[in-house]
């Protein structure tokens, strides 16, 4: 039997079981290919593209939040007749997927990937990714993700590689794309550069070497702060700011480098701070991105000391060659200590960069790497942003946004991995270089048929910078780019809002002509408990899976949609997910009720709103209140705003007011169809509201709706049109009579609680003093629902007879209940005369300590504080009892 023909239990279960619906589900809505766009829909196009996770990766606490927003919105377009695509995928992940492979090949083989070589280690990492790359679709599956399987890429699949070659080749030849010496972020570990984003910057304790640099005329020294002693031997020249009047007249003049034989000039430069350290700069244009650029003003030469696998060079001296950069700094400092060059050693706190992916300390080295030119690209992606074109929400992240690309260098691209997509440039034996769509069997200059491909590949980011319009097909002109480019959402973290956002931006604006997406949400971080990032290595990571296991998928989606969209960060807490499923389970026992309820039922339109009762014309206009806030919501992507108010309107609402007005109703035979009638309207409309954030146990529901009576033309609730909240009655003045009715019910109940009266006890009567006939009118209407939610026999208008009466106010009418009849009297007064005494001693003794000067003298003034607001609140409690005991007198 297929999935699709597997028919509905009959009868609703007592309890929800999350694991077995869920999947039941998910094979049905993949099966009847309801997430699966025909480009030919004339529906209004919606399209996201997710952000890819590396192919490395399983479903994170990010990843989950992100995926329940775009489902979100996905759905919601869906049941308001959009033609919605979202687009899945996975990221090749250069870096972290040689690491993962290598270090897998080492612990099974013995072997790194030199001794299988080039092309037999990235036969083994394909392999890799056959076997365990698609994890995370089985996981977006788990979590009820309405991604298009039928349309994903990934990063390095035929087509894809195909566009990342035409980008490269189309840059080259315009001169976009060219290869220099810079000094480049490089990783000793991963042996290959990065970019400046791709370069993580903790705060770390460190020493700052004051160090002599002895004038070579023999007439006095300089004094440098460094914290790379090991650098020295690299150096090149020592800065001052010409306006220094310390070493004015030092300029020009030769120092004699520690730790070697050579000596070097004294020149001016005014990047060099003459407040910072001793004022002057030791210059290493090899080993600081700083001094490269000093170093090219002044025509300096360069010296490399430290090699790309982080070891002493050559350079450095034979007696600190072949020394880690660690063991050649203890080696230097002692030497300079020795020699009395070392003139104190400072503490020092500073931020230094690591590696993103494997933690080691970056070295700045120099290297010849590929590069785009960022000037026109960058220009191309702020036109869009300070338009207001592509929006960003909340928009305080239009700012950064742009900040980074006013102020943006040239782009390094290359890394030097075997994994990714290697470089599409050749090398022919005549010294020609050129770029090729597809591989060359000769030099496109000279018809050399030696050729040598460049060895590096480029920048994960490179191509990841392509996935708006890469996955609809570009470079060719698809049907698919025509209709869903560009695209309309992109939801991300704000990590990656300059390493991938504003370089998918220029690269579209560039490429295609516009811009790749129309608004950019950047989603809430969830900390840990304690307000910091989770961390799996501190154990404080969150698997979303376990999560789904413990909880169900759609208390985890309904809780992180709302926390994912709050416009600042959210601290994880299990409570908060206990709730969403106690949420689950009031919305599938309110459904049992309703079913229950529905025999005999038959499908009628609704009656004009004249023949509506007032708890139906309410709760119906409360639906498409409710409606609108949600509508409201995801046009201004605040989920938070969409869950506050579905969560406020089924429960509050739905299931604590209106079932209990419709159980006695279900009962009289006269009003049984129409209350069925409003029964099957609004668990509809509440089903189809909450479907997004909770696809699994609505789409449960809706099918047992559906078989009990309730008409609706779709197959099941993944397909169907959401309410058109014009089909709902709204009737303001019926919002307003329900409010003061249930809030006259409100203040009988808390009269009942302060008397603790039984639950079961029934009050002869309330009575209320309406100042207006308006309100009299609204009470006598609401007056079953006051009797019937209350717990009181008869509602009567004006002052009791009784002296003996607990009052309450609501506004405009006071809440009278006579106690005759509802409490023992006597038995009352001695229960309020044995608190009221107790409280009284209480009361007293606190007093008594708070005049004590002795307390005051010694106790902290937070304690004493919280002593008198503790008084105050005591003073409090003893009058209202003072005057219950006067009303029962």
């Amino acid at each position: 039997m297929s999935t699709t023909d597997q028919a509905v239990p009959t009868s609703l279960p007592t309890t929800y079981s999350s694991q077995e619906i869920e999947a039941r589900w998910a094979a049905v809505w993949e099966e009847r290919g309801y997430f699966h766009p025909d480009v030919d829909d004339p529906g209004e196009p919606y399209c996201i593209a997710v952000p890819p996770p590396n192919v490395t990766g399983s479903l994170h606490i990010g990843h989950a939040v992100n995926a329940t927003i775009q489902d979100a919105l996905c759905r919601w377009h869906r049941q308001h007749g959009f033609n919605v695509l979202w687009v899945g995928g996975t990221d090749h992940a250069g870096i972290a997927t040689q690491n993962v492979v290598e270090k897998m090949i080492k612990r099974t083989e013995g072997k790194s990937r030199h001794d299988l070589g080039r092309e037999a280690f990235i036969e083994r990492v394909w392999a890799w990714k056959q076997e365990y790359g698609d994890r995370i679709f089985a996981q977006w599956r788990r979590i009820g993700a309405s991604i298009d399987f039928g349309r994903t890429r990934f990063t390095m699949d035929e087509g894809y590689s195909r566009a990342v070659r035409t980008v490269f080749v189309e840059w080259f030849n315009r001169g976009l794309i060219y290869r220099g010496l810079r000094s480049v972020n490089w990783c000793t570990q991963c042996l290959t550069t990065l970019s400046d984003l791709e370069v993580e910057h903790t705060e770390a304790q460190d020493s700052f070497y004051h160090v002599r640099y002895r004038l070579a005329d023999g007439s006095g020294e300089i004094v440098i702060a460094t914290v790379r002693p090991e650098t020295i031997m690299a150096d090149v020249a020592v800065a001052v700011h010409p306006d220094d009047p310390r070493y004015q007249g030092m300029i020009g003049k030769q120092v004699h480098v520690p730790c070697t034989d050579r000596t070097v000039p004294i020149i001016a430069d005014t990047y060099v701070e003459r407040d910072f350290g001793t004022g002057a700069l030791k210059i290493t244009p090899a080993h600081d991105p700083n001094d490269y650029e000093i170093g090219k003003r002044h025509s300096l030469p360069v010296l490399t000391v430290i090699s790309q696998d982080g070891k002493m060079t050559a350079e450095a001296g034979a007696r600190f060659e072949g020394q880690s950069i660690i063991e050649g700094r203890k080696a230097v400092v002692a030497e300079l200590q020795s020699n009395g060059l070392m003139v104190k050693v400072d503490p020092y706190t500073h931020n230094v960069g690591s590696c993103y992916r494997c933690q080691t300390a970056i070295e700045p080295l120099l290297s010849e790497q590929w590069f785009v030119k960022m000037d026109e690209l960058a220009a191309k992606a702020l036109a869009p942003i300070q338009s207001g074109e592509i929006k960003f929400h909340p928009e305080r992240w239009t700012g950064p946004a742009s900040a980074w690309l006013e102020n943006i260098r040239d782009w390094c691209i290359s890394r030097q991995l075997w994994w990714g997509h290697q470089i599409p440039i050749w090398y022919c034996s005549q010294g020609h270089t050129f770029a090729a769509l597809t591989d060359p069997t000769q030099c496109a200059t000279c018809g050399d048929p030696t050729l040598q491909q460049d060895p590096d590949v480029l920048d994960t980011w490179f191509s990841s910078a392509l996935w708006p319009f890469a996955t609809l097909g570009w470079p060719d002109k698809t049907p698919d780019l025509a209709k869903w480019h560009p695209t309309n959402v992109l939801s991300t973290a704000r990590d990656i809002l300059n390493l991938w956002v504003a370089r998918m931006i220029f690269s579209a604006e560039d490429l295609v002509g516009e811009a790749p997406f129309q608004h950019v949400v950047i989603h809430a971080t969830i900390l840990d408990a304690q307000g910091q990032r989770m961390s799996k290595s501190k154990g404080t990571g969150v698997d979303p899976l376990d999560m789904i296991d413990q909880f169900g998928a759609d208390a985890c989606r309904f809780w992180m949609a709302g926390a994912g969209t709050s416009s600042q960060d959210v601290r994880f807490s299990q409570e908060k997910i206990e709730a969403s499923r106690n949420f689950v389970t009031k919305i599938w026992n309110a459904s049992r009720f309703v079913l229950s309820n529905l025999t005999g039922y038959e499908h009628a339109a609704l009656p004009p709103v004249e023949e509506l009762s007032l708890a139906d014309r309410w709760i119906l206009s409360r639906l498409r209140a409710t409606t609108d806030a949600v509508a409201a919501g995801y046009a201004s992507f605040n989920l938070n705003q969409c869950t506050d108010a579905i969560y406020g309107f089924v429960w509050d609402e739905y299931c604590d007011w209106y079932l209990e007005i419709a159980k006695p109703r279900l009962h009289n035979e006269a009003d049984r169809p129409l209350v069925q009638r409003v029964l099957a309207t609004v668990p509809n409309g509440i089903l189809k509201l909450l479907h997004p954030f909770m696809p699994f146990v609505t789409e449960e529901l809706w099918s047992h709706l559906k078989v009990a009576g309730w008409s609706d033309n779709a197959s099941h609730l993944a397909n169907a049109r959401g309410i058109d909240p014009e089909s709902l009655p709204y009737d303001p003045t019926a919002i307003e009579a329900m409010e003061r009715i249930m809030d006259v019910v409100r203040t009988i109940r808390n009269l009942r609680a302060e008397l603790k009266v039984p639950p079961g006890t029934v009050a002869p009567k309330v009575h209320l003093t309406p100042e207006s006939e308006a309100l009299r009118q609204v009470f006598e209407s609401g007056a079953a629902y006051i009797s019937r939610l209350s717990r009181t026999g008869e509602v009567v208008f004006g002052e009791p007879d009784e002296a003996q009466v607990a009052v309450g106010s609501v506004a405009g009418s006071g809440v009278i209940l006579p106690l005759p009849g509802l409490i023992d009297l006597s038995k009352e007064r001695e229960r309020l005369v044995k608190e009221r005494d107790k409280l009284a001693r209480d009361t007293g003794g606190l007093a008594g300590r708070l005049a004590n000067e002795g307390f005051i003298a010694k106790a902290p003034p937070a304690v004493v504080e919280k002593e008198r607001q503790k008084l105050a609140d005591m003073q409090g409690e003893l009058a209202l009892l003072d005057e219950r005991l006067k009303a029962l007198a």
